[in-house]
């Protein structure tokens, strides 16, 4: 499949490496290192992990990269899940042609026909003892995806964009799409606030007017998912009233 990919933003940096812990942990590494944004990207991950410390298993032809940017505010970095989840949604689109459905399932994975094939990891970095920006950590299963005894109960099984869609498709060319993807939402996001970012997440959220679960370390809420608000909390209509989430695992 040939596939014509979009300039690179102008003024973003791209530092690959063969085989790393995680490429989270190389961009702690080098905070502050960079005045501009700055991809890392690996072939191989020794150590990758997901949400909360879980793993996240790293078969060699799958995409694993983390942007590294300036940002010391910790509402704005947050509100970065979603422009990497509208940038990982417009660079599948384009990598796997028109078929395959598309969602996006709150905090920070994006499906494909029902299955999730991407993840999304925000971390802080520090610099000289303060918060410099945010690591945005993105895995996305391009050829191979876990097995379902891999993950966890009653989680969205996981799926690939070969399997999906028979796309072959390698981690350099997804980085051609995503990067210059990423960086134009950002662009919105900074130039205009949250709210256009919100508005294009919501028109492709996956189960947004439906019934769903979000479970918490303390307890699981169930009702119908309504909206995400302006701190980008997802909003539940419960047999109690509203109730606003900051984060929480998401079950359907």
């Amino acid at each position: 499949m040939s596939i014509n990919a979009p300039e690179w933003p102008a003024g973003v940096g791209h530092f690959p490496s063969v085989e790393v812990t995680s490429t989270l942990d190389v961009a702690r590494q080098e905070a502050g290192q960079f005045p501009n944004p700055t991809w890392f990207t690996a072939t191989r991950q020794s150590a990758s992990r997901g949400r909360r410390g879980r793993v996240w298993v790293a078969p060699e032809g799958n995409f694993y990269g983390t942007l590294s940017m300036p940002c010391a505010d910790p509402e704005s970095a947050s509100l970065r899940s979603f422009v990497a989840a509208l940038a990982l949604h417009d660079a599948l689109g384009a990598v796997m042609g028109d078929g395959p459905m598309l969602a996006l399932k709150w905090p920070n994975d994006v499906l494909v026909n029902n299955g999730k094939v991407a993840g999304i990891l925000l971390e802080s970095l520090n610099h000289g003892g303060q918060m410099w920006g945010v690591a945005v950590g993105i895995g996305v299963n391009l050829i191979a995806a876990p097995a379902m005894d891999q993950v966890e109960d009653s989680a969205v099984y996981p799926v690939s964009v070969k399997g999906e869609s028979g796309a072959d498709v390698s981690p350099d060319t997804f980085l051609k799409n995503l990067a210059p993807a990423f960086a134009m939402y950002d662009a919105q996001l900074v130039t205009y606030g949250f709210a256009p970012i919100r508005a294009a997440w919501l028109a492709r959220a996956a189960k947004l007017g439906e019934t769903i679960t979000a479970r918490l370390p303390t307890e699981s809420i169930t009702g119908r998912f309504d909206t995400i608000d302006e701190n980008g909390y997802l909003v539940l209509n419960t047999a109690k009233g509203p109730r606003s989430i900051a984060a929480a695992d998401v079950f359907f």
